[in-house]
């Protein structure tokens, strides 16, 4: 996984990041350490996994509110995305959103700042979620809550403590690795899974849910080239191609069972790709050719 642009400033860098055991995470260390960078990961194992660690990345198992006593090297760069990242399973988790997201974060704000480091935030697009005309999307869920609260927190150190930053939002990633099992799997790991066992895939009602379903590659490219040039708010890395949840389980075919809806289930997400290809960013994969993959090969 090497991309076709210049990222020469990411070379020979000492990059953190957290999250790095995670699905995201792990596949950005792979990338950094081809590129010739020493990679640090910090990963308090909650969907984090030993089974996506590279060969090279020092790894440390740790809470990022303890990131200062954790990490005593000089870093250049680091990249937050060790927070909590589920929206439904929010409401049963709220201690660990709030520990996890609001406590985590303001350390790793903080160390940034203390320690005078480059910071890459992982926001969330569920911050530009569309659920019905009653509220504000990003107070729909204690999750979106959490990640739009701390963007707003980002923006912030910027102006008071002229923290160098920028800020990334993801648009439902997939690919190589995704979790499949438990409370936590994502919805194209869970197709895939069910897809392969022979078994109904469960879509929640009323399946028009339209989403950007965008390649973990895609989404690494997007970071690294914000990691090098980005500055600021509103890097929004996600397809251009929109599907509803109905139309995705519909390719992989077989039977379909709908289930009751849930609250904190978004209509769509509106998405402004200018910042990130300013940058020179364009999504490369299609999710149509990604679940032909998969068939093909199941075959």
């Amino acid at each position: 996984m090497i991309f076709e642009s210049n990222m020469s400033q990411l070379k020979n860098k000492k990059i953190l990041i957290t999250g790095g055991a995670g699905f995201i995470g792990s596949h950005l260390c792979e990338y950094f350490l081809k590129l010739g960078n020493s990679v640090i990961s910090l990963d308090n194992y909650f969907t984090g996994e030993k089974d996506n660690h590279v060969k090279g990345v020092n790894y440390f198992d740790g809470h990022t509110k303890d990131i200062e006593k954790i990490i005593t090297e000089k870093i250049d760069l680091v990249y937050h995305l060790g927070e909590y990242s589920r929206v439904l399973t929010s409401f049963d988790d709220v201690e660990k959103v709030l520990d996890f997201n609001i406590l985590g974060t303001m350390a790793v704000l903080e160390y940034c700042r203390k320690k005078d480091i480059r910071l890459i935030y992982a926001g969330s697009s569920t911050k530009f979620g569309e659920f019905d005309d009653s509220d504000e999307a990003q107070n729909k869920t204690p999750y979106s809550w959490s990640k739009a609260s701390n963007t707003e927190l980002v923006n912030n150190y910027g102006k008071w403590f002229n923290l160098d930053y920028a800020i990334t939002y993801f648009y439902n990633v997939y690919g190589q690795g995704e979790i499949s099992d438990g409370k936590y799997a994502t919805l194209i790991g869970i197709f895939i899974k069910k897809y392969k066992n022979k078994e109904p895939l469960t879509v929640t009602f009323p399946g028009t849910q339209r989403r950007l379903f965008t390649h973990v590659d895609d989404i690494v490219d997007g970071l690294v080239k914000v990691g090098g040039k980005g500055q600021g708010d509103g890097y929004c890395i996600g397809s251009k191609c929109e599907y509803s949840v109905l139309e995705i389980a519909k390719m992989f075919g077989g039977e379909i069972i709908m289930t009751p809806a849930k609250e904190g289930d978004r209509k769509f997400s509106r998405i402004n790709t200018s910042k990130i290809k300013e940058l020179g960013w364009e999504s490369k994969n299609n999710i149509k050719d990604f679940i032909e993959k998969i068939k093909n090969t199941d075959e």
